[in-house]
């Protein structure tokens, strides 16, 4: 694989997923803001938003990460927002992207009930940029040898062997579940997915919703196949991640929400 794009493992790099996620904010801000002139939203408020999302997604990310590798952090705690990391390396290594995902929703509805803007239109705007993210994203997390799956012997498994990819240290050079682009694919689906709807939306956050349960649904099923650490518990003999918990419950509040809406146009229609 490819983890770092240009430099030095042991100096200042480009590394493939920092690359990767730059470019998913830098497309799927466009996108948005493309998208909010055809629905009849400020193109600026749409960047304005943006910045925060992006904030909210990388702090987000870091802080579920943080939450569950407590350890890794001990006696060296300024590691956790420090680039300049106490082992001599360079960067920020470790995001968890649901964390990312479920913050940048909490602070985007914060934000647009202070400016007194319709949360479900803006976000049926911007959740489609989010999908194509992951998408874009998952593909930097390849590169990169992180969030890689389990062990495995199906034909389309795959080697890490770059001793400065991500890897955990005792899965180099063994085959394993590609389950970075197993995301990267449902992000792209979930993508096409809400663009078709789209064309057949009914009511404002139709998308919102929709994105809940595909995502929350994508991830509870790859998160099978993905390597952990830990987990939250085991249910009838079957090891849960804290993030399949997570996904369960936007898969339920978007399935809540989308019946709760279809019943109130269904009412308003007899």
């Amino acid at each position: 694989m490819h983890p770092i794009l240009l430099g030095s493992p042991d100096g200042f790099a480009i590394r493939s997923y920092g690359f990767m996620l730059a470019l998913s904010f830098m497309i799927g801000i466009y996108l948005a803001t493309r998208r909010a002139k055809k629905l009849g939203i400020e193109p600026n408020q749409i960047m304005d938003l943006s910045i925060w999302i992006i904030i909210a997604s990388v702090v987000g990310s870091r802080l579920l990460y943080v939450i569950y590798h407590l350890d890794e952090f001990r006696g060296r705690w300024l590691d956790i927002i420090n680039p300049i990391q106490s082992s001599g390396g360079f960067g920020i290594g470790g995001l968890t992207m649901l964390g990312g995902v479920v913050l940048a929703i909490v602070v985007g509805f914060v934000y647009l009930r202070r400016k007194k803007m319709p949360f479900l239109r803006t976000s049926d705007t911007i959740i489609p940029s989010v999908a194509l993210g992951i998408f874009l994203t998952r593909i930097g997390c390849f590169f990169n040898g992180c969030c890689h799956g389990i062990e495995s012997n199906v034909p389309w498994a795959v080697t890490f062997s770059d001793p400065h990819c991500a890897v955990v240290y005792n899965m180099l050079n063994k085959p394993l579940h590609p389950a970075q682009l197993y995301s990267s694919f449902y992000g792209l689906f979930i993508f096409i997915v809400l663009l078709i709807v789209e064309r057949y939306k009914k009511f404002d956050g139709m998308l919102f919703f929709l994105f809940l349960i595909c995502y929350g649904l994508s991830r509870f099923l790859v998160d099978f196949v993905r390597y952990y650490d830990n987990y939250f518990g085991n249910f009838f003999g079957v090891d849960i991640t804290v993030n399949q918990v997570i996904s369960l419950g936007m898969v339920l509040v978007g399935m809540v929400f989308l019946v709760i809406n279809y019943t109130k146009l269904k009412k308003l229609k007899q």
